[in-house]
């Protein structure tokens, strides 16, 4: 075992140790514990358990290689736009006012502000963009293992799937998210160590933020010499049409999915959900405002270890990345699979155009490509892993939720008792850890592009009608119903027809899957009003519901409801 297998092995059984333990003494034995943690989590612990669940193994592991590799770090910046706009559209529009509705879940929220009809779709909805979602996460958690402990992804995959299935089984939404906490800690110390110790041996400089922007001179000259344009020149590889799509996709993504929205459901009240928001806010932006110059950082030192370099003068970083299958030859076409490196004769020098560097590798492999020791490497490590895990749990809890209390409870066998309820979930939990087991052996793709998928699918199901529910009392529950139906499936049906691993068709005006979803969401927003002028409207109460949960201090209504009385 390598020096780096060790210090790993030790993060790892220190920090799994850590959430186990953290599980164990937060189970429970109620329903409203399970799903919502009984809403009593302080806002700052829930802000650290909102980012946690936020920043998953995309933000993690593959975000800082996508603006590092997608041609330029211009284009790349659609994520971060995207995914941090998400939030604050999600803390202003959505959050706040699904809380003070009183629902455990988006589907309780639709089914009681709808019908039951539309609380079927929005059930398939979550179920569909959650397993998209997880399959990203558990995609990270293979790459970890393999790489920094030598096992092979399907073993990988199935330790995570243990570590998952005992927290998240036996604490439910109390175990997660104090697990989450944790889970935060661990991978924010992670990311912003490396970055600092690289920032200040690059640059001189130890604060990244401020440190990369001395080197992007160098780096415009270097990608200007390969012939790959400027890293910082406006839509380099991404035109005009896809950035603002990609972006909308995401941001708007961001504010329907489940996983988040029913973090707000876990605060001790509506104010306490104002500011999670917050908390989670400021716990995001450390990692985000740290990703650019990891990707600049990063990029530079492999264009330099690379470039003119025979393939047996390689720095130590570059053959462990290529023996395990994640740096290769240049495909022939994109989408295709490049030839390992060691076919080629080891005297063979090659340039960066040469070569393939698989976004996913890009902070897993930071420490060693700053030179940093085998400790830091190891954290690291155990960081991408608290990100894809805690990710990965939430999502698991929305499925669970899904069919034990949408499904299960409100529609086979309403008169189930709590027991019988967390049996039920439990067991719902237990079955989509396999499935996102599976998943995560067969992704569709590299674990951001997978994770932005997801995000355009809740973008073009949950947004809009979650945002009419909320905002225009006239939203009929057959508008709401076609609308989601409309949204999800026709956005499905082009990233299907589109995405590389599947159909790798150019699309309509070259559109890209992972933009698509903000079109799907275009499309539902039509369909739901249009249906919904020529369909009955909500019952008067309800619609005075609706006016109520807007406005601070007129919660006579509101209280009723959600005590059951209305």
């Amino acid at each position: 075992m390598t020096e780096i297998q060790t210090w790993t092995l030790v993060f790892v059984v220190l920090t799994f140790g850590l959430y186990i333990y953290i599980a164990y003494a937060s189970r429970v034995k109620d329903t409203a514990g399970f799903y919502v943690a009984g809403g009593g989590i302080p806002a700052p612990a829930n802000g650290a358990a909102i980012a946690a669940d936020w920043m998953s193994a995309a933000s993690f592991i593959s975000m800082a290689g996508i603006i590092a590799f997608a041609g330029n770090g211009y284009g790349g910046s659609v994520y971060l736009m995207g995914w941090t706009g998400g939030y604050v559209l999600l803390a202003l529009l959505l959050a706040p006012y699904l809380r003070k509705f009183g629902k455990y879940t988006i589907p309780d929220f639709v089914g009681d502000r709808y019908s039951e009809s539309a609380r079927l779709i929005a059930v398939v909805s979550a179920v569909v963009v959650s397993f998209v979602y997880v399959a990203g996460q558990m995609a990270g958690v293979g790459l970890v293992f393999t790489r920094f402990l030598g096992v092979s992804t399907t073993v990988g995959v199935i330790i995570g799937m243990a570590i998952v299935f005992f927290y998240a089984v036996l604490g439910g939404m109390k175990g997660i998210t104090w697990t989450q906490v944790a889970q935060y800690t661990v991978l924010i110390v992670a990311y912003l160590i490396p970055a600092f110790a690289v920032s200040a041996k690059v640059t001189g400089i130890a604060v990244p933020q401020i440190g990369f922007g001395s080197i992007l001179e160098e780096l415009n000259g270097l990608q200007n010499d390969l012939g790959l344009g400027e890293y910082t020149a406006a839509f380099g590889t991404t035109n005009m049409l896809n950035m603002v799509l990609i972006t909308a996709s995401l941001m708007f993504g961001t504010a329907g999915l489940p996983h988040v929205i029913v973090r707000f459901y876990t605060a001790k009240s509506v104010r306490a959900a104002r500011f999670s928001a917050l908390w989670a806010l400021f716990f995001i932006s450390l990692l985000y405002t740290t990703a650019p110059s990891v990707a600049a950082f990063s990029k530079l030192q492999i264009i330099k270890d690379v470039e003119g370099t025979a393939l047996s003068d390689m720095p130590g970083w570059f053959n462990t990345w290529a023996d395990v299958g994640l740096i290769t030859q240049a495909p022939p076409e994109p989408g295709a699979v490049g030839a390992p490196i060691s076919e080629l004769p080891a005297n063979t020098v090659v340039g960066f155009s040469d070569i393939f560097v698989n976004n996913d590798i890009i902070v897993l492999a930071s420490p060693e490509i700053g030179g940093l020791p085998a400790p830091i490497v190891g954290l690291v490590a155990a960081g991408g892993l608290a990100a894809a895990l805690s990710t990965a749990s939430g999502l698991l809890l929305v499925i669970s939720s899904s069919f034990a209390n949408d499904i299960y409870y409100k529609k086979i066998n309403p008169q189930a008792t709590e027991a019988r309820q967390l049996l039920v979930g439990r067991i719902a939990m237990a079955g989509a850890i396999v499935v996102a087991g599976y998943l995560g052996i067969n992704p569709p793709g590299f674990v951001a592009q997978v994770v932005a998928l997801a995000f355009g699918l809740a973008c073009a199901s949950f947004f809009p009608v979650l945002v009419l529910g909320i905002f225009w009392k006239n939203c009929t529950a057959a508008g709401a119903t076609a609308g989601m139906a409309v949204g999800l499936l026709t956005t499905m049906a082009y990233m299907l027809w589109t995405i590389d691993i599947y159909g790798n068709s150019e699309g309509i005006f070259g559109i890209a899957e992972t933009g698509f979803g903000a079109v799907g969401m275009l499309i539902n927003f039509a369909v739901t009003i249009v249906v919904s002028k020529f369909t009955t409207k909500p019952s008067p109460v309800m619609q005075e519901l609706v006016e109520e949960i807007r406005f601070p201090g007129r919660t006579q209504l509101v209280a009723k409801h959600a005590e059951g009385e209305v």
